[in-house]
């Protein structure tokens, strides 16, 4: 059974879409943070690589159904989505120019590029065809459509700083996350396999081959990567305005503006100028003779 030619161009255009958003999205980050042109032509050039060949990497696979399911072969489907999301996350942890980048995306952009996950309609447009079976669908679909949808009025909230903004954000990651863990565990349980425990009339053999495999194996982790970059950018500004209520002055490195990114070195010197000024003024009335 082959997907409808429709779902290859909503598939192949969507993920080409995504990985033109996440490059534009990072260099005008990166640029509104004030990184000078040197340092981020290297960066932008290492996400390119990164991005395009993981992309190539996961499309030639699905092209020679390396990952297509078999009821007496085990999944394959598990190397396309396991190691990027552990390679990913340990590069989250430990780079520290990952890091660093993420200090200066805006957290509304790293939830609201989401939007994308408005693609799991194509779930539904399959079961309403019969070519894909509800247990998978259903859940998958809808939760992936909820997610979507909710992206841009999450990351829209947040940059306006809505009352409770923080747990917004993170009541959105947590289930977004369970929302891709639920996708996983029906697609991987109703796919062709020795494991395979549902749909056993009709086997979900779709979610394993081209193109619909692209979703689970570049969609599904980047969107993890993508709650995990949002997660720990939303714990770092909560110690920084924990930090600043209790006055004690934050290292440079963890100064963020309004809207997440970090200040660049003369922001953070404009920032000092009030207080600098205000102590003039105190010493010269000090200073003063009385009459």
């Amino acid at each position: 059974m082959a997907a409808p030619a429709y779902v290859a161009y909503a598939v192949l255009g969507g993920n080409l879409a995504i990985i033109a958003a996440l490059l534009v999205g990072l260099r005008q980050a990166l640029a509104r943070a004030g990184w000078a042109a040197e340092k981020r032509a290297p960066v932008l050039r290492t996400a390119c690589v990164v991005l395009i060949g993981w992309y190539g990497a996961a499309l030639a696979l699905s092209w020679f159904g390396f990952f297509a399911g078999a009821p007496g072969r085990i999944p394959t489907i598990a190397f396309g989505v396991l190691p990027p999301i552990v390679v990913g996350a340990l590069a989250l942890w430990r780079s520290g120019t990952l890091s660093r980048i993420i200090d200066v995306v805006p957290q509304s952009w790293l939830v609201g590029v989401q939007l994308y996950r408005v693609i799991g309609a194509t779930f539904l447009i399959l079961l309403a065809i019969g070519q894909l079976p509800g247990v998978f669908a259903l859940p998958a679909g809808l939760g992936d459509i909820l997610m979507g949808i909710l992206a841009p009025a999450v990351g829209v909230a947040y940059a306006h700083g809505v009352a409770s903004r923080a747990r917004l954000v993170r009541v959105w990651n947590v289930l977004g996350l369970l929302d891709l863990v639920v996708a996983l565990g029906t697609g991987f349980l109703t796919s062709p396999s020795p494991f395979q425990l549902l749909s056993l009339a009709a086997p979900n053999t779709l979610v394993s081959a081209f193109p619909l495999v692209l979703i689970p194996v570049f969609e599904v982790p980047l969107s993890v990567l993508l709650h995990v970059a949002s997660l720990m950018k939303l714990r770092r500004t909560t110690v920084q305005e924990t930090t600043s209520r209790s006055g004690v002055p934050l290292p440079h490195s963890q100064v963020t503006d309004d809207s997440g990114g970090a200040m660049s070195s003369s922001d953070r010197r404009s920032a000092r100028m009030p207080s600098a000024a205000a102590t003039s003024a105190a010493t010269i009335i000090s200073a003063a003779p009385s009459s």
